[in-house]
């Protein structure tokens, strides 16, 4: 087992309900078939619970944790919580994003911009502040954030956009920092996939089949015109997560099927 007896936090375990699995409900489960005792975060308990179930079923060990990132004190809370509970934090993974109410520059109320960095940027960065002098004692941890290819051009929801581009940058600049004392951080960029958070809201805004979504997505995909899943970014994350990634630091990695070579 590639993760034997090690604390990983997820944050954004739960998902929005839907057909298919999300990332973060997919790497918790990943990280806990490899070994890890998995905290589990959300701000929906109900959500967490079926994670937890998940787990339970395959023998795993994980907890669920209710957390509002959007907060310090919440932020706090998950690291103080897994080191209450297993004494140290070994990975920590944030998996928390949202694009609703997004929208141009001249049209979008404040309230929207905030509501959408606050979550997408700012709880990576208040997540990470809390986790980070835990691994910096112990003088070795993984942080890995889920980044988007929207990080890079232009397209629709332009908040979004600038949030995951301020990850990446918050990414490199915590890899360098961080670095003397062992460890390491990087992000995943995943691209079209087959998520509830990706189809569900667009077929729910759009009053179009889920169907007709996944194949329009999947024509722009360039590796065997196929999405994404949630399972591809798990198991990116578990790669960098691991020791196989020991020298690997400051990455944003493509998980995209080939979009990003498409330029």
């Amino acid at each position: 087992m590639k993760l034997k007896d090690r604390v990983c936090i997820v944050v954004g375990a739960g998902q929005t309900p839907g057909e298919t699995i999300g990332n973060g409900r997919a790497a918790a489960v990943t990280y806990a078939r490899e070994g890890a005792t998995v905290l589990l975060v959300d701000c929906i308990e109900e959500r967490l619970a079926e994670t937890e179930a998940m787990i339970a079923k395959e023998g795993g060990d994980a907890v669920s944790f209710v957390a509002d990132v959007t907060t310090e004190a919440g932020c706090k809370s998950i690291s103080d919580h897994a080191v209450e509970r297993s004494g140290r934090i070994d990975i920590l993974h944030y998996n928390v994003g949202k694009s609703q109410g997004d929208g141009e520059v001249a049209g979008l109320a404040v309230e929207n911009w905030s509501d959408i960095m606050n979550l997408n940027l700012t709880g990576y960065f208040l997540t990470c502040k809390h986790a980070l002098p835990v691994m910096r004692a112990q003088r070795s941890g993984v942080v890995i954030g889920i980044s988007s290819m929207a990080a890079h051009g232009a397209h629709g929801n332009m908040t979004y956009g600038v949030s995951k581009s301020g990850m990446n940058s918050l990414t490199k600049s915590m890899a360098i920092d961080n670095a003397r004392y062992g460890i390491r951080v990087n992000a995943i960029m995943p691209g079209l996939m087959d998520t509830p958070m990706a189809i569900e809201r667009r077929a729910s805004e759009q009053n179009r089949s889920r169907e007709e979504i996944r194949a329009e997505r999947a024509r722009q995909v360039p590796l065997l015109r196929q999405q994404g899943t949630g399972w591809d970014v798990a198991n990116a994350a578990l790669f960098l997560a691991s020791d196989d990634a020991g020298y690997i630091t400051g990455i944003c990695l493509p998980v995209d099927g080939g979009l990003s070579a498409r330029g």
